[in-house]
Formats: C-alpha cells, sequence, structure tokens
C-alpha cells in the first residue's frame, strides 16, 4: 500500500477510532455541532470565544481518545489513588487556593492551576465503583453507610469553597454508584426522610446567595433586577421561541444582552428562542440517545466494576442536563451546571468527554471477563 493510501484521511480516522463506539460518537459529535451553532450566536460579540472552544474540544477529545483506551481493569486500579489525590487537591484548596469571587477553588500545580472539584466527577464514581466490586459477594447495609462517607467527604469539601453547583454533580455521580449497587428501596427512604429532616439546620449554614437562590425560585418578582433577573430572563426567551424560533442568529434576547451567561449556563435560553419547541425536541432527543447508548454500554459491561462506573457516568449526562434545563426554565435553583456539550467551558467539557471515553472504554472490553 502506498503512502497516499495510508494517509488517507478516512484510514486515518479509521485507525484512529478503533476503540471509538461509533453510535455514541455520532451522537456526541452532533449535540457537539449544535453546541457550536449555539456558542456562535450567543458569542457574537467575542470572536475569540470560538476560537477558544474548538481548542477545548481539541484538547477533551485527546482525553476522551485517552480514556478509551484504558481498560476497565487499569481504571479500578487506578480509583483509589485518584480518589486520595482529589481529597488531598481539595484539601490543599482550602488552604492554599486562590479566591476569585468570594469562592476559593482553583489550585497553582507548576505552571498551571487546576480545579479540583471536577477531577471528582470522574475519581468519585470509579472510588465508589471499586469500593462495591470489592465487596460484592457480600455486600450489606454497613458497607452503603461507608460509601456514603466516603462520597459524602469530598461533596462537603467542594460545597465548602462554595460551589453548590459541582458539590451537587459529584453527589449525584456517587450517588447514582449506590443506587445501581442495589441499596433497597427502604434505605432510600430513610434516606429521603433524614434529608428533609436535616433541611432546617441546612438552611442556617447556607450562604446569603445560595438562600436568595432558593426564594428567588418561589417567586423570582421578589427581586426582578437582582437575584430574579436570571430566571426572568431566561424563561422570556424560552417562551418567546415559540415552536419553530425566531431563527439561528435572530434571538432578540440574546442579541440585545438580556440573557446573562449566556454562553455558559444560561445557553438553552439562546438555542430555545432560536430554534424554538422543535429544537428543544431535537436536543431532548439527542441527550435520549446518549444515555440509552449508555444504559445499552452498561448492561454489557463485563464486571461489577464497569457496570457501576459506566451506569454513574451515564447518569451524570443525564443530571448535568436535567438540571441546567430545569435551571433556565425556573423549575429548579440557579446552580452552575452547564449544558453537557453545548455550553462554553474547558474543564467540565474535559470531564465530560473523558466520561464518553469511559462508556467507550466499556464497551470496547465488553468480552472480557476478569479472572
Amino acid at each position: 500500500m502506498d503512502l497516499s493510501a495510508r494517509l488517507h484521511p478516512r484510514r486515518v480516522v479509521e485507525s484512529l477510532g478503533g476503540s471509538m463506539d461509533r453510535p455514541l460518537l455520532w451522537v456526541v459529535l452532533m449535540l457537539i455541532a449544535a453546541g457550536l451553532v449555539t456558542l456562535y450566536s450567543a458569542s457574537y460579540d467575542s470572536p475569540a470565544r470560538m476560537q477558544a472552544q474548538l481548542v477545548n474540544l481539541a484538547v477533551a477529545a485527546l482525553g476522551m481518545w485517552i480514556a478509551a483506551r484504558i481498560p476497565p481493569q487499569t481504571l479500578m486500579r487506578l480509583a483509589v489513588p485518584a480518589y486520595i489525590l482529589g481529597i488531598l487537591f481539595l484539601v490543599a484548596v482550602a488552604l492554599f487556593g486562590d479566591v476569585a469571587n468570594g469562592a476559593r477553588r482553583w489550585l497553582h500545580v507548576g505552571v498551571t492551576r487546576i480545579q479540583p472539584s471536577e477531577m471528582m466527577k470522574i475519581a468519585m464514581p470509579m472510588m465508589l465503583a471499586w469500593f462495591f466490586h470489592k465487596y460484592e459477594a457480600t455486600l450489606r447495609l454497613r458497607d452503603f453507610a461507608l460509601a456514603s462517607l466516603l462520597l459524602v467527604v469530598p461533596v462537603l469539601l467542594i460545597a465548602r469553597q462554595p460551589d453548590l453547583g459541582t458539590a451537587l454533580l459529584v453527589a449525584a455521580a456517587g450517588g447514582w454508584v449506590i443506587f445501581f449497587a442495589g441499596i433497597s428501596w427502604k434505605a432510600l427512604l430513610g434516606v429521603a426522610l433524614a434529608g428533609l429532616a436535616s433541611l432546617p439546620p441546612l438552611w442556617g449554614v447556607l450562604h446569603d446567595y445560595q438562600r436568595r437562590r432558593i426564594l428567588t425560585l418561589l417567586d423570582p418578582t421578589q427581586d426582578p433586577l437582582g437575584s430574579g433577573y436570571h430566571i426572568i430572563q431566561s424563561t422570556i426567551a424560552v417562551g418567546s421561541g415559540g415552536l419553530a424560533g425566531k431563527g439561528w442568529l435572530n434571538g432578540t434576547q440574546a442579541h440585545l444582552e438580556f440573557i446573562p451567561e449566556r454562553h455558559t449556563d444560561f445557553i438553552f435560553a439562546v438555542f430555545a428562542e432560536e430554534f424554538g419547541l422543535l429544537g428543544n425536541m431535537v436536543l431532548f432527543v439527542l441527550y435520549a440517545l446518549l444515555i440509552g447508548r449508555g444504559l445499552m454500554i452498561t448492561a454489557n459491561a463485563p464486571t461489577f466494576f464497569a457496570r457501576l462506573l459506566a451506569g454513574a457516568v451515564t447518569m451524570m449526562f443525564f443530571t448535568y442536563a436535567f438540571v441546567n434545563i430545569g435551571m433556565v426554565c425556573g423549575i429548579l435553583p440557579v446552580v452552575g451546571v452547564p449544558l453537557p456539550f453545548i455550553s462554553y467551558g474547558g474543564t467540565s467539557l474535559a470531564t465530560l468527554f473523558v466520561g464518553i471515553g469511559i462508556l467507550m472504554s466499556v464497551q470496547r472490553h465488553r468480552k472480557l471477563v476478569q479472572t
């Protein structure tokens, strides 16, 4: 075979994509395309943001490709070190982290700085999946209690920064592992009742801005130019899109700068205004296909660890999308949660792509059974 044939783009893609699950990859590519189209409109006043997002996508895609080639057995061996390293980083953030906008979330490491809380979105489900895999044959209620303790420690450290959105996502990622591990419905009911009972004391430890977000959810009009502004403007944008939307680049709420954070947390408002209910339905179908494919991979996973990890990663995408869309539509409090593969971002996008890579790894190694 001559050199030109070897370097044909199709052959290069096939050689690089040997570890890629094509149905999953196609869904992700369609979501990315929708995200770039929406981001272009939302960032009309900042053209450099599109270039930065393309760089973010390239780096994230590299992370996905690497993760897709790591066998689940290797991920299991890395689970405990990754969890311990993440906890140490979170403690270091609490002690030495950079403060920006009243929050201490970043840590300088060498010539760059990292956000360790993002790392825990993957390290947390890996750790709990390893834990339940180790005790699979003898799982008891006390094991679920210990797993909950492993989950609570990083969640509290992240919430203390404060970063309620990331704390929620890490809690959800670990919670899905505990659910898939087989916790009884009675235990779940007990946890729900305990959570309700803890609401009054928790209200007292929330920051003022967090309490305002919850009160604003109940009645945004009580502070229309302050804490209620985000929800009011985003719901106006979503509703004004109507059935077919105002058309690409024709969204007035976004282009007249009424929608805050329109390229990150509130990008769904831009999408809904320009593409309407029909566009929203297409987006929901894409997310449903993504989650459905992830659950199929979960069902075919070769080991208990792989099933738990794949299931948690899949439902992490659901949590991201549900919380973000619910926030923009005014049915959930405003928290810092991006829309998967649509919002502008660097670390969050990398986390999502690594999650896709883990699913591809589980699918690729589905016929490998531990001996």
